[in-house]
């Protein structure tokens, strides 16, 4: 018994390193993207996030070179307390400290016998000594990326401090209503429900009344039509962009939701049908026979019968459509521009054309996965029935 037991498990553990290998392999970057956004500007720009657990900046190059004299907390000499934001005030930067640190005292080398830091040690010491007196607190996490984000903040500092500092930042009031600055994250947000929730239920409910006609009803060229439903899943949307695009410049449909919502409806059918119609042709037939010989209509059927009876194959479905439809961002961008920003479209503006502000891509790229992760996980455990469903022949 013993060894059976043993034989299952060596048989079974290739396939258990794989899915721990995938698993790893998915969860790691999101896991370092999470701890990246909670983490300041300035760590972020000098560190990886597997040392968010390490000691503060500089503390090494301040121990090597400066402890031994002025002590760990730095008010080791009085006259020299380097815990007086004050005094630590005077060095704002490496070349002034440097600059001190090789001056004499009482004739002697400022540092003795342990050499200058190098320009960079100089710049961690500076970094560190802020931190020690106080000047500049060094927390491990701080949620001002994901507020800088959600206004649309653009500054040296951050949203928070320029507003406690009374320095207003530019288009901002520093109140509830910079949570939907046009700039920001928040609004894009806010635009992507718009489009999301409707470029999905609209397919979804479409799908639904197809797949039961297709399923139950006899009709003249169903098996022509389904087929060609089938092949227009193979067409890639690229190539009706600009035909579409002019149809709507002549309807007045460019930059309006409407415009993308048809556009995700009409590409999302052909997959959204035939899941449904594999699904529904598959339940059983003494079920719509009992439920017609009872006198119900087709009507009844669906609203009694085919809706419950399809949640799974309606989950599945509304993952697939709300994942594609929330990450698009060519068609947003075609028909609605910068005009009406979405999350996919904002997220390239959190960096400057100068480079500055990188460090809000983290918090940016985790709201806009935050929701879909949330969808997923809710509706996961109809997603594989669902899916398996869909693959049976009808």
């Amino acid at each position: 018994m013993n060894r059976e037991r043993i034989n299952n498990f060596l048989n079974s553990l290739p396939i258990h390193i794989g899915v721990i290998f995938m698993l790893l392999l998915w969860l790691l970057p999101t896991f370092g993207l999470l701890v990246t956004s909670l983490r300041p500007a300035q760590a972020i720009n000098s560190s990886g996030w597997w040392t968010v657990l390490s000691p503060p900046r500089g503390a090494q190059a301040y121990d090597q070179a400066c402890a031994a004299c002025h002590g760990a907390q730095g008010d080791q000499i009085p006259s020299a307390n380097l815990t007086d934001p004050t005094l630590v005030a005077q060095f704002p930067r490496s070349l002034q400290l440097l600059a001190d640190l090789r001056k004499e005292i009482n004739g002697q080398p400022h540092m003795g016998a342990t050499p200058l830091p190098e320009a960079q040690s100089a710049a961690d010491i500076a970094v560190y000594l802020k931190h020690l007196s106080g000047i500049e607190s060094q927390s491990r996490f701080t949620f001002s990326n994901y507020i800088d984000a959600i206004v649309g903040y653009r500054g040296t500092r951050t949203y928070q401090q320029d507003c406690a500092a009374g320095t207003q930042p530019p288009d901002m009031k520093c109140n509830a209503g910079d949570l939907l600055n046009p700039r920001g994250m928040g609004r894009a947000f806010v635009n992507s429900l718009l489009v999301t929730i409707p470029a999905t239920a609209l397919p979804i409910l479409f799908a639904a009344f197809a797949g039961y006609a297709f399923a139950w009803l006899d009709f003249k060229g169903r098996f022509f039509l389904f087929a060609v439903l089938v092949g227009l899943q193979v067409v890639p949307l690229q190539m009706t962009l600009v035909p579409i695009s002019r149809l709507y410049a002549q309807l007045g449909l460019n930059g309006t939701f409407l415009g993308v919502w048809l556009f995700h409806t009409g590409f999302g059918l052909p997959y959204a049908i035939y899941l449904m119609r594999n699904f529904l042709g598959a339940l059983p037939r003494d079920l719509f026979e009992s439920a017609y010989l009872d006198g119900a209509s087709h009507w009844t059927a669906f609203y009694k019968l085919v809706l419950p009876l399809a949640m799974p194959a309606i989950a599945s479905l509304g993952i697939f459509q709300f994942l594609w439809v929330w990450n698009d961002l060519l068609v947003a961008l075609v028909f609605l521009g910068g005009t009406t920003p979405v999350m996919t479209y904002q997220i390239s503006n959190m960096v400057t054309s100068l480079g500055a502000g990188w460090q809000l891509l983290t918090a940016a790229a985790f709201l806009s996965m935050l929701l879909p992760m949330l969808v997923f996980f809710s509706l996961q455990r109809y997603f594989v029935r669902g899916m398996l469903a869909g693959a049976v022949k009808g």
